[in-house]
């Protein structure tokens, strides 16, 4: 028999404890830090973490479970137990002065404690995350955190979700250690934790750790440490086989009496230490396993009647035989097999029974637990009873209290439970006092925020198929919205058809907010030619409706559709006090979203424009805002694309590149994703690195073939793979992609992405040359950006000694400051001065394009200019040195000692430059080896010596 349940002695694991503890070290250097930690259930995942919590010394550590509720688990649990310990050791003000901003109101959904959520909108989730990830990272800015989350096979999606963001989003540069512990055993093919797993493992900073069994020589040791002695070979022979060195099977067998009549399956083995409790302890336990893996003493109260002392006596013998262990104001299972096999062992009429009594109890008095816990569970146990009445009501208002936590997965799977008991409960409506096109409604609005915009597009047709039209306009109306809306964002056809359906269904007298809301959204979908004066008349009217019902959110978004609408590429200034006008609404009603639209818009306008240093300044505001409002990890990511492009434009491309990088870290969307993909192939292609430009246009072709997207994705693509396999020499099947983009796209409807089609076209010759002709003859040119494409366009289609053609042409590129396409034209200027006779024009011409080519690295383009200038035999003079950075720092790593200069942090070098703060690092290093010296002071003095800032107003 053994005399210790479990080893007083850790016994292996030298190797796991040094990974964890060099990702530490790590973390304590500056690197962002995440170890992910697997293992079969009782392979020591838990007694690992807990034995590197003892041996680091000055590290705060925060632990919180995932817990498992039938098939599910309860939403953000480990983060509600997080915040809790927070608030226990540094009180609601402690807490609140960690908290980006100070306002601890968005905390509210994870612990009720601080108070009423503000505001549900469609940003209220992602400001949640930033907050939990700031407060963290302040945490560790005062003392090295160590956050540990157990269980992750249970976490339900707002679990994962968080999980993936503070994993994916967390700084360099402070001492934060995220350490994730699952069971590999429960991983099925299709189970949801695989595809984060996958995510987060491609992750630079984040390690995976596979915990594996002990070897039979640490069998013996721990078998020695529990009993005291080491055990005969004969019985280590047996328990070591059976066993095959899981630790927990190890200590089971052993506390069996090491190999006499061992229990003949896993689950009788894990019972057998239940079994030897007495009989009213057995009783308890029975009833806590349907409690789920930890359960409250106040709970366990109410559920079994006793009184406080009789409860504590029958599980004091449960706590000493270690069934059980103390876990704050409740009690846990020791491990979760333990609770799995009690479970399983109960009866059909007792498991009903028991959940039974564990909802009666929660409904007497459901502030036993936390919200909105208490809420969840109920709904589990009244499901779990097979009470089709009760568990229909509770999932409703199971379902309110997920949204007001934003758990948007689990809103979802309640509002699907309700529907699901629907036939089965005939008062549902009166009992819930909603219908079933209610229901519908509300789970279709909370797919949409939760991204599920396919199960959105069914419940709303369900619901519409349900609803009398003519009974109920305005429901009609405000469900074809929002399947318009969804249908949008799917780029899936009949979204202006439902726009259009749920106008004619709410009058616009008398004005409400439904119909201004129905009116901006149809202006926004109004995006071809055909449709611009819709456009137009919508906004208009949604502006004034709004403005008479007091919607400023609606008028700002609609203001900026219609500053959109009205802009006129040819008068940039004409049409900016309309947008300044949306942003001051949008500012004044703290309207985040309409905020965000307006820099969106705004940016890209003025980059269509040609405007392309005051796009970067609007882009870059733009994320600034996201940042005061506690976005930035999140609605900055979209900004990105808006801030590259620009950049890209003004030959800036290693500050792109920095964006794009610091972008892509964050896994935005696949479609955002693809935009910044085609950036970075662009330039790859321009500097000669033709196989990452082709991997750059594969990864964004498998993005938009997927389906239907509008014309600034697919044209810009179009063209991309044009040039792709013109510079790849498949001139045949150059040829065979500009006839199929000239032929089955709508070029005239989109000039702005069209141009770059058709010169990329004319540059084949032949047959293509033609149909780009026939289709520029319609084509107009809207604003200078336009026009320099136009110019570019007929100087090669024409003559090809037009020199005045191709210097038009050149001379409008060096207008919008674009130094490669300027050198672009100049290498066809070049061309036409030699064909011309005029030798001294086209060296001159050579010359100036190789300047700037070298400016940017432009590696193709300078073996071309050298190519023809050899062949042409011109003298261009002595080969440009390329401009000589000072000390030998490029443009960027001056612009970060600028500001290390002025005693910023990383963090708030990579805030005022918008790069990662891990590119900034990167930076920093090559200043520290270019300068000869060992520290950012001595860079400083270093820089302050020479003078390199002393003009620096």
């Amino acid at each position: 028999m053994s005399i210790h349940t479990v080893s007083p002695r850790f016994v292996g694991r030298a190797t796991e404890l040094g990974a964890l503890g060099r990702a530490l070290a790590r973390a304590r250097a500056g690197s962002a830090s995440t170890v992910l930690v697997g293992g079969e259930a009782g392979v020591g995942k838990t007694r690992l973490i807990k034995e590197f919590a003892e041996r680091i010394g000055d590290v705060r550590e925060l632990v919180g479970h995932c817990l498992e509720l039938g098939t599910d688990g309860l939403p953000f649990a480990p983060f509600t137990a997080v915040l809790r310990r927070l608030v226990r050791d540094l009180g609601q003000d402690g807490v609140a002065a960690l908290v980006p901003g100070g306002s601890t109101r968005g905390l509210a959904r994870l612990l009720p404690d601080f108070g009423e959520p503000e505001g549900d909108g469609a940003e209220a989730r992602a400001r949640l995350f930033e907050q939990v990830l700031g407060l963290l990272e302040n945490l560790a800015e005062q003392q090295p955190v160590l956050m540990v989350i157990e269980d992750a096979h249970w976490a339900d999606r707002s679990t994962r979700d968080l999980l993936s963001f503070l994993v994916r989003y967390q700084r360099t540069d402070v001492p934060l250690l995220i350490v994730v512990t699952y069971r590999t055993d429960e991983l099925h093919r299709t189970h949801p934790l695989r595809p984060l797993l996958a995510e987060l493992g491609r992750v630079d900073w984040v390690t995976r750790l596979e915990l594996g069994r002990l070897t039979r020589r640490e069998v013996v040791a721990q078998a020695a440490s529990i009993l005291e002695h080491e055990p005969s070979p004969v019985i280590i022979d047996e328990i070591y086989a059976r066993s095959e060195g899981n630790p927990l099977f190890v200590e089971a067998l052993l506390s069996e009496g090491g190999g006499d009549e061992l229990p003949e399956s896993l689950r009788d083995l894990l019972l057998a230490s239940v079994e030897r409790l007495p009989e009213e302890t057995q009783d308890l336990m029975r009833v806590a396993s349907a409690g789920g893996q930890r359960i409250e003493h106040e709970l366990l109260l109410a559920v079994t009647g006793l009184d406080d002392g009789a409860l504590s006596r029958s599980l004091r013998p449960a706590v000493a035989g270690n069934v059980l262990v103390v876990d704050g104001e409740g009690y846990a299972f020791r491990h979760a097999l333990i609770r799995e096999a009690l479970h399983d062992d109960l009866l059909p009429g007792e498991h009903a029974r028991l959940h039974t009594r564990f909802a009666e109890a929660l409904e007497r008095d459901l502030a036993i637990l936390p919200a909105p816990r208490g809420a969840i569970e109920l709904a589990h146990h009244w499901h779990a009873a097979h009470d089709a009445t009760w568990a229909l009501v509770s999932a409703w208002r199971a379902a309110a209290a997920a949204r007001k936590s934003t758990a948007y997965d689990e809103q979802l799977r309640m509002l699907s439970r309700v529907l699901e008991l629907w036939d089965n409960v005939p008062d549902a409506a009166e009992r819930i006092e909603a219908d079933r096109i209610g229901v519908l409604h509300s789970a279709a609005a909370v797919a949409f925020n939760a991204g599920e915009y396919d199960r959105g597009i069914s419940l709303t047709t369900a619901a519409l198929e349900e609803i009398d039209r003519v009974a109920d306009p305005v429901r009609t109306a405000r469900l074809l919205r929002l399947r318009g809306l969804l249908r949008y964002d799917m780029s899936r056809k009949g979204h202006l058809e439902d726009l259009q359906e749920a106008a004619t269904l709410v009058p616009a007298d008398p004005p409400t907010n439904l119909r201004a809301q129905i009116a901006e959204t149809l202006a926004r979908m109004c995006n071809t030619r055909d449709r611009w004066p819709d456009k137009i008349r919508n906004a208009e009217e949604a502006v004034a409706i709004a403005r008479a019902v007091g919607d400023r959110a609606t008028e700002a978004n609609a203001l900026t559709t219609l500053a959109w609408g009205r802009f006129n590429f040819g008068d940039v200034e004409g049409g900016l006090p309309r947008f300044a006008e949306a942003r001051e609404i949008a500012v004044a009603d703290k309207a985040y979203g309409a905020l965000m639209r307006h820099a969106i818009s705004l940016s890209d306008a003025l980059e269509g424009a040609g405007w392309h240093e005051e796009a970067v300044k609007v882009a870059e505001r733009g994320i600034a805002d996201a940042e005061e409002y506690g976005l930035a990890r999140t609605s900055g990511t979209f900004l990105a694309i808006n801030l590259a492009e620009p950049l890209v434009s003004l030959g800036r491309w290693d500050e792109a590149l920095e964006v794009i990088e610091r972008a892509l870290d964050l896994a935005p969307p696949p479609i955002y994703r693809a935009s910044l993909e085609g950036f970075v192939g662009d330039i790859a292609l321009w500097r000669g690195d033709l196989e990452r430009a082709q991997a750059m246009y594969a990864a964004q072709n498998s993005v938009l073939k997927r389906t239907i997207y509008r014309d600034q994705h697919m044209l810009p693509s179009a063209a991309r793979e044009i040039e792709l396999l013109t510079a790849g020499g498949r001139l045949e099947e150059a040829a065979e992609a500009a006839l199929r983009a000239l032929r089955e796209q709508d070029l005239a409807a989109s000039p702005r992405y069209s141009w770059p089609v058709l010169v990329g076209s004319a540059l084949l010759g032949g047959q293509v040359l033609e149909e780009a002709r026939a289709q520029a003859r319609w084509m107009r040119a809207e604003g200078v950006l336009q026009e320099a494409e136009r110019l570019t366009f007929n100087a090669i289609a024409g003559p090809a000694d037009d020199l005045d053609a191709w210097d038009a042409a050149a001379q409008a590129w060096s207008g919008l400051r674009q130094p490669y396409r300027e050198a672009r034209a100049l290498v066809g200027a070049a061309r036409a001065a030699h064909a011309g006779g005029a030798r001294k024009e086209a060296a001159e011409r050579v010359a100036r394009a190789r300047e700037l080519a070298g400016r940017v690295g432009a590696r193709p383009l300078l073996e071309e200019l050298d190519s023809f200038a050899r062949r042409a035999r011109l003298a261009v003079g002595e080969e440009p040195e390329p401009q000589a950075p000072q000390l030998g720092l490029t443009a960027r790593e001056l612009e970060v000692l600028r500001h290390l200069t002025d005693g910023k942090s990383n963090r708030e070098i990579g805030g005022e430059l918008f790069i990662s703060v891990k590119t900034v690092s990167v930076h920093v290093s090559n200043i520290l080896a270019k300068l000869g010296v060992a520290s950012r002071g001595e860079a400083a003095a270093t820089a302050h010596r020479l003078g390199l800032f002393e003009s620096a107003g």
